[in-house]
Parts: structure tokens; sequence; C-alpha cells
């Protein structure tokens, strides 16, 4: 999801099923998924240091926030492969509230616990972690994912505004953050240049020739 529509992590997280479209292969942007933040309810008595491992434990914040602005909330069209991907993971998701039984809690959320409990920003970063090493991929954040998306989408040619808009993909309020990439896709873009005027025009013997 952040590969490929550059969602942050919280928006990924905040997904829930009445948010995807399978049948016309699109989502829709609402909300953020926030870190949990929590105080003791045991008055101290528990004697545990994280206020996170009381068993009386109080939430500070809402589970949920609007995102940050209105460009924030959007439309995404999903690509074939993802949709097909989604699909088998709520194929998944249906087994595990079947293993779970009475355990289940129906949050409605598109990624969730084996017993469908809200994901844990730290839990989905380790899981980030231990994919890049299966997949021998030094190790990178999370959010570097959503860099990609954005670098991909600028080189493939796909228009500022359709990036940026309010229905774009990257969910950017201003042009600014748009900017931050056109050094990088031009910096591509003239290496890929150079590489194609090597092979092209780079001669066994001598300089280049034109013929």
């Amino acid at each position: 999801m952040a590969l490929a529509l550059g969602l942050r992590q919280g928006e990924s997280l905040g997904l829930r099923w009445q948010d995807v479209d399978l049948v016309d292969g699109f989502i829709v942007v609402r909300r953020n998924r926030l870190r949990p933040k929590w105080a003791h309810g045991c008055g101290g008595t528990c004697e545990r240091k994280q206020a996170g491992r009381c068993p009386q434990r109080q939430a500070l914040r809402p589970e949920t926030a609007e995102t940050k602005s209105e460009a924030g909330r959007r439309g995404i069209g999903l690509p074939d492969p993802l949709v097909k991907l989604l699909r088998e993971h709520a194929n998944e998701q249906h087994d595990e509230k079947s293993r779970a039984a009475d355990l289940w809690v129906d949050t409605d959320y598109v990624f969730t616990t084996e017993t469908g409990s809200v994901l844990h920003p730290r839990t989905d970063t380790k899981k980030w972690k231990q994919l890049l090493v299966r997949a021998a991929v030094p190790e990178r954040r999370l959010h570097d994912a959503r860099h990609t998306a954005a670098t991909v989408l600028l080189l493939l040619g796909v228009t500022e505004r359709a990036v940026m808009g309010v229905m774009g993909v990257m969910g950017w309020s201003n042009t600014a953050m748009a900017a931050r990439y056109q050094h990088i896709t031009s910096a591509v873009r003239q290496d890929v240049a150079s590489r194609v005027g090597g092979l092209l025009w780079q001669t066994p013997d001598g300089p280049p020739t034109t013929t």
C-alpha cells in the first residue's frame, strides 16, 4: 500500500473495509490511525513502569483522527495486482476470524491482529523490517516507501495536479511538497539519458559517432 499508493502508515492502518471498493478498484482515505498513548488507571498499584502495560490502562487520545487536511481525504485508484492482493488478504482475514471465534473483535479495519484488534504502528513497523530482511533490501524506514511512490509517479510523467490534488494520490496540500521531488526525478532522468547515450553512441574503438 505504501509503495504502490504512497499511503502514510497511519492512513493504511486507519483504512476500513467500508473505504475499499474491490469491484471498481479504488479506496477512499478518510482517517489516520494514531499511535496509542496511555495513562495508568490503577493508581500506581500495578507497579509497571509503562502505562501501556497497566491492566487498567486508560487511553489519552482517540484511536483515529481525520486526515491532516482536506487534500489528505482523497480517493485513489487501485492497480489490478493490488486489488488481487487485497482480495487474498480479505480471505485470510475471514479465516482468522473463524479461528478466533469468540475472541474476534469486529473493528472493520483492513489491517488487524489475528483476533481483529487494531494493529499497533510499532507492530506494523516490525513486520516491515522483517520484510526488508526477507527481500534482502537494506534497512529503510516505512515512510521511505511513500517517498518512493512519489518519485515513481513523477518519473512516469503523472501530472503534478494528479499527484497532489484533493483527489490526488499523495494527498499533498501544496505544490512545495511536489517540488521537493523534482531534483530527484531530474537526476534520475539525466542518469538514464547518460546510460542510453553511452550505450548507443560509444564505439568500441574510438570516440562517440553520430552514424
